[in-house]
């Protein structure tokens, strides 16, 4: 009896035994990892996920700052050609502009000479007329300066250099005659330079350069200079400085002069004169003084032919060959800003 229920127990042991193994386990309410994993990809709010997205959104910055840059430096390279192209054109623009100004000197040459032979000297063409012959000694002068230059720079003898500085000088001293000719028909256009450059004209002064302002630029284009030359310089520039101040104070008067004539009543007249008669009286006065401009302008022109004359007399033959070059290197740099400065680009 006892080994029966023995018998039973065993049988009973191996039968749940090969049941834990058997193929009906399938029915396991146990959860498969492989399952476990596709439930945590489809979760929405997996932390793991939004750091990726994160970190894709960062990479991607740098890349848009580069694009940006990349794109304003294109669009800055694009308006500098356009900057460029335009500078280059204003050049070409005033490249034809300057040979039509060549153009209408030589016409305006062709009717100075007539001109010139008229005996009207007051006509308003006599300006037009120093213009033509303005072109001329530039052109003259031109040649001067060249030969003096090549003297200077070959080591010539001071017989030979001596020769072209005073030709150079001569006609350098040419323009004063024309402009006291120019002065008589309009005394205007050549007092207040209308006939320079632009750059020119913000040194001017009653018609042309100050002698003492002159003589401090070249004073370093000289050297080196004796003690004894340099105390006449310098005595020479003080003496041009008075007469520049005395000539000024002169201009000052007349031009204070000249307004009160204009602002004043008109002058006392015979008693039933027309009003017209009374302006013109008053016109008449107001002639009369405009009458010294010319006169201001000839002390003026004296004032700077006998400094520089005075000044050669102080100077060697080749220190004077140097003064003169670098007194045309000077106006000719005033003259070539003029054009650059009208060529310039603007915004």
């Amino acid at each position: 009896m006892l080994q029966g229920q023995n018998s039973n127990r065993e049988a009973w042991l191996e039968s749940n035994i090969m049941g834990d193994g058997s193929p009906h386990t399938d029915t396991s309410t146990e959860m498969d990892p492989d399952d476990n994993n596709q439930s945590f990809d489809i979760v929405p709010s997996n932390p793991f996920m939004a750091s990726g997205s994160s970190d894709k959104q960062k990479e991607k910055f740098p890349e848009q700052k580069t694009l940006r840059r990349l794109a304003q430096n294109r669009e800055a390279a694009r308006k500098s050609r356009l900057r460029k192209k335009a500078y280059v054109q204003q050049l070409e623009n005033s490249r034809l502009k300057l040979t039509q100004l060549e153009q209408e000197v030589q016409r305006a040459r062709k009717q100075g000479v007539v001109i010139s032979n008229s005996s009207d000297q007051t006509q308003p063409n006599g300006s037009l007329a120093f213009v033509a012959e303005y072109s001329r000694w530039l052109e003259e002068q031109s040649k001067h300066i060249s030969e003096l230059r090549t003297a200077v720079t070959s080591h010539r003898s001071d017989n030979e250099l001596r020769s072209l500085v005073e030709n150079a000088t001569s006609h350098f001293n040419g323009i004063f005659r024309l402009k006291r000719t120019a002065a008589k028909a309009d005394v205007f256009h050549i007092i207040y330079g209308m006939w320079t450059s632009p750059a020119e004209r913000c040194f001017l002064w009653i018609g042309g350069f100050r002698s003492s302002e002159l003589l401090k630029l070249l004073v370093s284009h000289l050297e080196p200079l004796t003690e004894q030359q340099l105390a006449s310089i310098d005595h020479l520039q003080q003496t041009s400085l008075q007469a520049e101040e005395a000539l000024s104070q002169g201009m000052d008067a007349l031009q204070q002069s000249l307004a009160q004539t204009l602002a004043s009543d008109a002058p006392v007249v015979p008693a039933g004169s027309s009003g017209m008669a009374n302006y013109m009286g008053q016109m008449a006065m107001a002639m009369g003084k405009l009458g010294s401009l010319e006169n201001f302008l000839r002390q003026a022109d004296h004032l700077r032919e006998k400094t520089l004359q005075q000044m050669h007399t102080i100077l060697t033959t080749r220190q004077s060959a140097r003064a003169l070059l670098a007194i045309n290197d000077y106006f000719s740099r005033l003259r070539a800003l003029s054009t650059l400065w009208l060529a310039r680009p603007q915004e």
